[in-house]
């Protein structure tokens, strides 16, 4: 029997098949139901079909000797499973179902034919399979993987080249080093050519060989350099440190050494580039090193995005790397005096850790009592200005430390957040909702641990947690009656239809039930612990969120990619079919969720 849905003929690779070929194969496809925990293909086994997930997740597995589960990846609505199966009679993974899932199921005879007739779809696979083949060992992606192997040594990250005279002291190289932030010094020597002490040499003569912190490095230099040329590729780098059994080479260009590189900067390149920005950030000596880094971060995004990385893992990374940016802005920016004396939050979905793509600036400070700083207005608009350099647009609602309105002592703070709470005045209210959500990044940042409790103190008030569940409804679920998505001029306004209702109710739940947590996946597993909503509400709020940031960060990526400011709007004509299933069954979680809030909060 045919499906009563078909597949979607603008789905890579089926867009490759002509309108014939397509209805071939759909006559050939049935729509298959697994629960979950049942496997669709055993590894090992031959399969009558390749399948498409419609709904649901799979992960592919294998049995090790020892019988050990391996968990190697996952794969979600759109992608395509068992065709290596269908091409070569033997599947290499145990595919399972993790949750209750629909399959198009194409016969394997109707598959093999529409390969034979359209050699653009056969290619699809059958290069995929190859590199996938050469990369299997190496259990990487093959675009990361690719890249690691053409990108040259002198296009890499280097450290930069420490020189020490060889008669410095094993605490001035230490001190050097950590200065510089690197892991090795070099001294040159005319008589016995350049040497080389990294910091294990280091810590191994004072820990192990009881040498004196005043003892001389020059009988710890180790020659002859092993060194690499900047032309050469990464690859050719990792072998040199495997080979010479070391951790660290010299880059040189001749006789000139431009720096070092190590195991930990070539390794990155085979998963993310997180840790190639970490490093610079944590080299960074001026705001222009720290800026260089901070506009890097975009191109992390898109890549792991492309890649499939789960979105809520994705906000964790991008939320990491933006805290190390402030701190080392600040660290940058703000004297010595003052630096530790100020806290620095970060305030709504970058409290939260959800902000991916820099949309905004909404940051505070805490002040202590009684600063006396005359340049304090100066030195943040500087650093307001700094942020927009790397990326961080002005808050259309001046929510930034250049506000004099976001720069308070603890007590200032504390009688706000009262006044806040007692107030049915919507801009009070949404103060209250911006500061629930801060997070300390840098400066004095035990200040905002006193001032946590206030927000849970003053939320004790039934008025205002009304007003905040009423918030979270005021926004209409673009569905119409039956269930079809609504679109105006501009598209879909995701961020009012189905973000902000689960985020603002999450929060709302969260202070009602004295939920620490900022980020909203886990204000929906603490709410559902403490008894606020059912677990299986839970998970389809966190699935629903997922999708909601997913979509959206695909248009803004594409949207920026032409040169266009992002927005919250989602086109849903440009969306795959696949897609607008998941997006039309997320906005039904959000409809259920309201309901919730109505019947806690009596709305």
């Amino acid at each position: 029997m045919t499906s009563s849905v078909d597949l979607d003929h603008r789905q890579p690779p089926f867009d490759l098949l002509s309108v014939d070929q397509l209805a071939r194969l759909q006559r050939s496809t049935d729509l298959v139901y697994f629960a979950a925990g049942e496997a669709s293909l055993q590894e090992g086994s031959a399969s009558t079909a390749v399948f498409v997930i419609y709904r649901g997740r799979f992960q592919a597995l294998r049995i090790t000797s020892e019988g050990t589960r391996e968990n190697f990846s996952e794969y979600g609505p759109g992608d395509v499973i068992g065709a290596f199966s269908v091409m070569t009679g033997k599947a290499r993974y145990t595919y399972e179902a993790l949750e209750q899932s629909l399959c198009f199921a194409i016969d394997a005879a109707a598959f093999l034919k529409a390969q034979k007739d359209n050699p653009a779809f056969a290619a699809w696979f059958l290069e995929g399979l190859s590199a996938k083949r050469q990369m299997l060992a190496a259990q990487d992606r093959p675009g990361e993987l690719a890249q690691a192997m053409l990108t040259r040594v002198g296009d890499a990250q280097l450290a930069p080249a420490l020189f020490l005279n060889k008669d410095s002291t094993l605490r001035e190289a230490r001190l050097e080093m950590k200065r510089l932030g690197v892991s090795c010094a070099l001294v040159p020597d005319t008589q016995l050519g350049p040497g080389i002490l990294t910091r294990t040499d280091l810590l191994d003569a004072l820990a192990l060989d009881d040498r004196s912190p005043n003892d001389p490095i020059a009988p710890l230099l180790r020659r002859p350099l092993v060194g690499v040329r900047p032309q050469e590729v990464l690859f050719q780098a990792l072998v040199s440190m495997t080979e010479h059994h070391v951790e660290r080479v010299v880059v040189q260009d001749g006789a000139q050494i431009l720096g070092t590189i190590g195991m930990a900067e070539v390794l990155s390149h085979y998963s993310s580039h997180s840790h190639l920005i970490g490093l610079q950030l944590a080299r960074a000596s001026r705001v222009e090193d720290v800026r260089a880094a901070a506009l890097r971060i975009p191109d992390l995004v898109r890549s792991l995005h492309a890649q499939g990385a789960r979105i809520s893992f994705l906000t964790e990374l991008v939320s990491a790397l933006n805290g190390r940016v402030l701190a080392r802005l600040w660290e940058l920016m703000v004297p010595a005096p003052w630096r530790d004396q100020i806290c620095l939050l970060v305030l709504g979905s970058e409290g939260r850790r959800e902000q991916i793509l820099k949309t905004d600036q909404d940051n505070a400070l805490i002040l202590p009592e009684g600063l006396d700083w005359p340049e304090l207005n100066d030195t943040m608009i500087d650093f307001g200005n700094e942020l927009q350099a790397c990326g961080w647009p002005p808050c259309p609602g001046g929510v930034m430390v250049r506000n004099p309105h976001w720069r308070h002592d603890l007590s200032h703070w504390r009688t706000s957040i009262a006044h806040w709470s007692r107030s049915s005045d919507p801009q009070a209210l949404l103060d209250f909702a911006i500061t629930v959500d801060a997070r300390p990044v840098a400066g004095h940042l035990d200040f905002f641990e006193s001032l946590r409790a206030t927000f849970f103190d003053a939320a004790r008030n039934d008025v205002v947690l009304h007003h905040f569940a009423a918030a979270a409804l005021a926004f209409h679920t673009p569905l119409t009656l039956f269930g079809n998505l609504k679109a105006g001029d501009q598209g879909t306004d995701i961020k009012r239809g189905g973000v902000f209702p689960l985020v603002h109710g999450l929060r709302t739940l969260a202070l009602r039930h004295g939920v620490p947590d900022r980020n909203s996946f886990r204000r929906a597993e603490g709410v559902a612990a403490a008894g606020g909503m059912s677990e299986q509400l839970a998970r389809d709020v966190q699935q629903a969120l997922s999708v909601f940031l997913r979509l959206r960060l695909s248009q803004q990526l594409e949207t920026a990619r032409q040169g266009q400011t992002p927005d919250n709007f989602l086109r849903i004509a440009q969306l795959r079919r696949l897609d607008r299933e998941l997006l039309r069954d997320a906005l039904g979680v959000v409809d259920s969720f309201k309901s919730l809030l109505r019947r806690t909060f009596h709305l």
